[in-house]
C-alpha cells in the first residue's frame, strides 16, 4: 500500500491517519504486512539517522555478530524516547488495536489489546516490561540481519514496523527487507519487500491467522534483512510491547 498524500507534510499523527486503514488491514490479513508509503519525510529520515550517534539518547547496543545474530549493529532507545519516536508509537498503535484484537480471538490466545498505547505499556510494565524497545540499526557492505522475531516477554503486540532512513541505490545497495512465511504442512514462503527511504513496512511479529481448506490455522512468521552490498543503511524499528 503506497497512497500517502503528496505535497506540504502534515504533522505526523494526521499523516497516519491519511492512510487507507480499510486497505491496510486486509494486507495484513492477507499477507502478514502492508506498506505505508512515505510515512516519514526525507528529513525526518536524515534526522533520524542522525541519531544514531547521539549515545545519549540509548539504553543499549548490540553487536549482532557477538550473539549470531548477523552482522550490524543496533541501538535500543532510553526513555524518555525522542518526539518522533514516541509519536509513532503513540499514532499508529490504536490503528493497528483492531487487527490485533482480530487475530488474538481467531487464534483463541484470549489476548485483549487496549484502545491506547498508553494502557498497553501499562499492561507490560505491570508485568516487568519496562525497558524500551524502539531502536535504529545500522548495516555497512557485507552487514545482514538473520531471520528472527522480536518477543522479549510475556506481553507481545502481534505487529510492528520498520522504517527506511536511507535511500536504496543512492545510499546502500542490497539490503532488502524479507520475511518468511511458514504454513503447515507446506514448505516456507520467502517475501521480498521493496522500501524507499520513509516507507514503513507494518507485518506481523510472530504469527498470523490464515483460512485454509480446514479452517484457520496459525502462520508463523519471521523476518530479517539481506546482505548489504555497498553504503550504510540505516533503519527505525517500532516496536509496541517493552522488554522484560
Amino acid at each position: 500500500m503506497r497512497d500517502q498524500p503528496r505535497g506540504e507534510p502534515q504533522a505526523l499523527p494526521a499523516r497516519i491517519l491519511a492512510f487507507d486503514w480499510t486497505r491496510a488491514e486486509a494486507e495484513l490479513d492477507a499477507e502478514g504486512h502492508t506498506v505505508l508509503g512515505g510515512l516519514l519525510t526525507a528529513d525526518e529520515c536524515t534526522e533520524s539517522a542522525a541519531l544514531y550517534d547521539r549515545d545519549d539518547l540509548f539504553r543499549d547496543r548490540v553487536v549482532m555478530a557477538r550473539h549470531g545474530f548477523g552482522r550490524g549493529e543496533y541501538k535500543y532507545f532510553a526513555y524518555p524516547l525522542p518526539t518522533l519516536v514516541a509519536e509513532l508509537r503513540a499514532s499508529l498503535y490504536p490503528r493497528l488495536v483492531p487487527t490485533a484484537n482480530r487475530w488474538s480471538a481467531a487464534l483463541g490466545e484470549g489476548a485483549c489489546f487496549p484502545e491506547t498505547h498508553d494502557a498497553f505499556l501499562e499492561c507490560c510494565h505491570a508485568a516487568g516490561q519496562s525497558r524500551p524497545t524502539p531502536l535504529l540499526l545500522s548495516y555497512a557492505a557485507d552487514d545482514f540481519n538473520c531471520l528472527h522475531q522480536d518477543l522479549y516477554g510475556e506481553h507481545v503486540f502481534p505487529i510492528q514496523a520498520a522504517i527506511l532512513l536511507a535511500e536504496p541505490g543512492r545510499a546502500f545497495a542490497g539490503g532488502e527487507f524479507v520475511m518468511t512465511e511458514q504454513r503447515p504442512r507446506k514448505q516456507s514462503r520467502a517475501i521480498v519487500v521493496g522500501l524507499r527511504q520513509g516507507d514503513a513496512v507494518l507485518f506481523a511479529v510472530r504469527h498470523r491467522p490464515a483460512r485454509g481448506v480446514r479452517g484457520i490455522h496459525r502462520v508463523t512468521m519471521r523476518h530479517g534483512v539481506s546482505r548489504v552490498l555497498s553504503g550504510t543503511r540505516r533503519t527505525m524499528g517500532v516496536i509496541f510491547h517493552d522488554a522484560a
